[in-house]
């Protein structure tokens, strides 16, 4: 809270000295009180659902996705190395590159969004799926094997429980990749609804920066929301791992 009052600070003496132009760079207290004044634009709230709906659509297929996909690869050796290739080729193609060509094949419409932010969050979840696997104890393994488990029971009983903390660790990195991707994809097509829709149309206008910076709040603000509740859900799920025990203490 520090840094933040900090640097709310910096740009509102920066701006109202004179230093740097207030068309480029508008006092922190009126971007701040156009943020709170938006909350009642019931226009605006509208764009804000449409960019979460395209969020949590493209978050929940890339959960659908990657989860499965990964366990497959951390389970079975051949399959991860036949597919190892095709992965890291995939794996550091930027989705903001890609945005042009799905556009393409998809148009512009939420479709597109979707599409783009399930590309983003599958890699964060699919390789923490995939190190979890690793990470398994292989004395609990063996000794379900020795009782007469099979591989399916051992995955089940084992390997999935042990790698869940892994998983929702890749789900909240990916949250905020598919958070930030969905605003970069309506501010690069410029129309339709949503916050970066309302960020790339004030960028437009004469005398927009206010709402652009203000637009920016409400995007970082959503993002602190997501994170802070997916951490409560990952404290809550698994409070025996080492990093929420050490809070607790």
């Amino acid at each position: 809270m520090a840094g933040v009052l900090l640097a709310f600070a910096i740009c509102e003496v920066v701006s109202r000295a004179g230093i740097v132009r207030r068309t480029y760079l508008p006092p922190a207290s009126e971007v701040l009180a156009r943020a709170v004044e938006l909350a009642g634009d019931s226009a605006f709230l509208d764009g804000v659902g449409a960019t979460l709906r395209a969020w949590a659509l493209g978050l929940g297929l890339a959960c659908a996705i990657a989860v499965p996909v990964g366990l497959l690869l951390g389970s079975v050796p051949v399959v991860d190395a036949a597919s190892r290739a095709v992965v890291e080729f995939l794996r550091p193609l930027p989705s903001v590159a890609l945005i042009p060509l799905v556009s393409l094949l998809l148009g512009s419409g939420t479709e597109t969004e979707v599409v783009l932010v399930m590309y983003a969050s599958v890699w964060p979840i699919l390789f923490n799926t995939v190190y979890g696997l690793g990470e398994t104890e292989s004395l609990a393994k063996d000794t379900l094997r020795a009782f007469g488990f099979g591989r399916l029971a051992v995955l089940l009983r084992v390997e999935l429980p042990a790698t869940a903390p892994f998983i929702a660790a890749g789900v909240r990195i990916s949250a905020a990749v598919a958070l930030i991707l969905a605003v970069a994809t309506e501010i690069l097509a410029g129309f339709g609804e949503g916050l970066g829709i309302f960020i790339a149309q004030a960028g437009l206008a004469t005398d927009g920066t206010r709402d652009v910076l203000a637009g920016v709040v409400w995007a970082g603000a959503l993002g602190l929301v997501v994170n802070a509740v997916l951490v409560r859900i990952e404290r809550g799920l698994f409070p025996w791992t080492p990093e929420h025990r050490e809070r607790k203490r």
